[in-house]
């Protein structure tokens, strides 16, 4: 025949199994009835025995404690009895609060073992990782060595290839800004903008506005999104012929590099 086992609930001491059991049956703490927690208390001690359950020294010292206290309320004056009463229930009020506190501070120190170790700091990687032919180094080294000597920067030619910048000139984007006003009257101004591929065109094609709005050859219509550029009847070329690349009205300094 399969035998049954079945776990009792474990308590920390004797406070903890007389709080349980006022917990419980639903007894009041600050009345308590001592007759009737001495039964539920040894009631528990003996289904301890039953289970073969080794009752620590504790649990029958507060046993024995609990049949003092209802032995002292049978008597005429038992004033004693009520003062061991009073400090009974004084002990599990503060066990319960003990409890309580307990509860909350595991509570706020839920995930406190885990612990995340602040970003380390990655200094930048300098490295320069182009790669370039052995012939074109070697010009550039033996250049930059060779200015010591002369005691001049070295030549453009010598780093060409390694290091270069397109520079977009103002004259040049006042010419498409002209050509594009030339072909369609009037444009959107971002229009203008969407075909630059570096920051200098970008800036280029910037100033070249500012200097045909300055020498009023166009005019800016709207706001926002909506702005239209369009060509004053200043802005073409001579005749009303389309701007060419290098066309530059004599006497405006503003369109020459």
């Amino acid at each position: 025949m399969e035998t049954i086992s079945y776990r009792l609930p474990s308590f920390e001491g004797p406070l903890d199994l007389l709080l349980h059991l006022v917990q419980k049956h639903k007894l009041n703490i600050y009345d308590i009835p001592i007759a009737q927690l001495l039964d539920q208390y040894m009631a528990t001690i003996h289904e301890w025995r039953e289970a073969d359950l080794d009752v620590a020294t504790e649990f029958l010292e507060m046993a024995a404690r609990l049949v003092h206290i209802k032995s002292s309320m049978l008597l005429p004056k038992h004033e004693e009895a009520e003062e061991l009463r009073r400090e009974l229930t004084g002990e599990l009020i503060e066990y319960q609060l003990c409890q309580e506190a307990a509860r909350r501070l595991a509570a706020r120190n839920v995930g406190g073992d885990l612990f995340t170790r602040e970003p380390a700091e990655i200094s930048p990687d300098m490295t320069y990782r182009r790669t370039h032919p052995r012939e074109t180094l070697l010009d550039a080294y033996l250049a930059a060595a060779g200015r010591g000597k002369r005691r001049l920067p070295p030549p453009v030619q010598a780093f060409r290839g390694i290091v270069s910048r397109r520079i977009v000139s103002v004259a040049s984007r006042i010419t498409y800004v002209l050509r594009r006003l030339y072909r369609r009257e009037a444009v959107s101004y971002d229009s203008l903008f969407a075909q630059a591929d570096s920051k200098s065109e970008l800036v280029a094609t910037f100033l070249a506005l500012l200097e045909l709005i300055k020498s009023k050859r166009i005019r800016v219509d709207g706001e926002g999104r909506e702005q239209r550029v369009t060509m004053t009847g200043e802005g073409a070329g001579p005749d009303g012929a389309a701007p060419e690349d290098g066309f530059l009205p004599d006497g405006d300094p503003l369109w020459a590099e």
